[in-house]
């Protein structure tokens, strides 16, 4: 009897602290300071799992309304387009007349996972570095990169969620 009401007690406490309740959403709004709980989940991509967790992320969320596009426009860590060269060396790689940097956001034929967007805001955390700071401009400079980067397109009302470590 005390190993049933033993079994019984272990399998409560793992299906109680055992099964997460976080949704994408509130992830997403945990990470780029903004609720997003009204955003319609569009796609997502996931190829994290490599050697210590390795990979990118990308969930895509749809907007109806304006709260989250309201939230950005308050926001001082939120920038508007155009991007910086960080940034668009991290999304769509950047030249300089001989040498190319980036794409880093990539399925894994190499195709950049976020299309041209010509109108939003976006929100870049180096993981590395204080996450307060927004932009750091050595992110391109080292061995590592872990960044989280936040897209929306004005023009779509589309937000690109992007998570990405090496």
């Amino acid at each position: 009897m005390k190993r049933i009401i033993l079994l019984i007690s272990i399998l409560f406490i793992f299906l109680l602290f055992g099964c997460s309740t976080q949704t994408h959403q509130d992830t997403i709004s945990r990470w780029l300071g903004i609720d997003v709980s009204t955003g319609s989940e569009v796609s997502t991509y996931d190829n994290h799992g490599g050697f210590h967790g390795d990979g990118t992320t990308l969930i895509t969320l749809s907007f109806s309304d304006d709260k989250a596009l309201r939230q950005i426009e308050e926001s001082n860590e939120w920038k508007k387009f155009p991007l910086d060269d960080t940034v668009k060396a991290l999304i769509y790689g950047v030249s300089d007349g001989t040498n190319f940097i980036g794409p880093y956001l990539t399925d894994n034929t190499g195709k950049t996972i976020i299309p041209e967007i010509e109108n939003g805001y976006y929100f870049l955390i180096d993981k590395q570095e204080n996450q307060d700071e927004i932009v750091s401009k050595n992110i391109l400079n080292r061995y590592s990169l872990n960044f989280v980067l936040g897209i929306y397109d004005t023009d779509t009302d589309i937000l690109y969620f992007c998570e990405f470590d090496t």
